[in-house]
């Protein structure tokens, strides 16, 4: 597996947000889906990667994800997904680690997230709790809402 910051302008990483953004649309109300659509993931302050098998021509999409940095001290996880094809071979837990080293490497001192809350979720929410993440109040501007779950992890 290779990761790589990524435009957003291939075809593969195209498709696979949009299947992002209609399995959030599909487990959560729209007014309280917190993705970031195709231009906030571009906005100042985003990065984005991308995970793919191997490092050759042939090369096939196995997830993405992106941190937001709020300040000096906060990022935030956005826009992780793992590829269908790719479930459950480790896509999801080497971005998250990825993630994380570059949340350190910046001197943040704390890493969140906002997740849904039902069962669809439940596996992103396993892997966070595997990787130190805890249960936390909103951050930054999120409120309260039964369709969230916020974790952190201090770095």
């Amino acid at each position: 597996m290779h990761i790589i910051t990524d435009d957003l302008s291939g075809i593969e990483i195209r498709a696979l947000l949009e299947t992002h953004f209609a399995g959030m649309l599909a487990n959560s109300p729209k007014d309280k889906c917190h993705f970031l659509d195709f231009d906030g993931l571009k906005a100042p302050g985003v990065t984005f990667w991308s995970i793919w098998t191997g490092g050759s021509a042939d090369a096939q999409l196995m997830g993405c994800g992106a941190m937001k940095q709020h300040d000096s001290a906060l990022g935030e996880i956005k826009s992780m997904r793992t590829h269908a094809d790719h479930l459950r071979k480790g896509a999801g837990a080497a971005m998250l680690r990825h993630i994380i080293a570059a949340a350190k490497e910046r001197r943040l001192s704390r890493l969140s997230l906002e997740t849904g809350s039902g069962a669809a979720f439940d596996a992103a929410q396993a892997l966070y709790r595997s990787h130190g993440f805890e249960y936390c109040r909103p951050f930054a501007d999120y409120k309260e809402d039964p369709f969230s779950r916020f974790m952190t992890k201090e770095l």
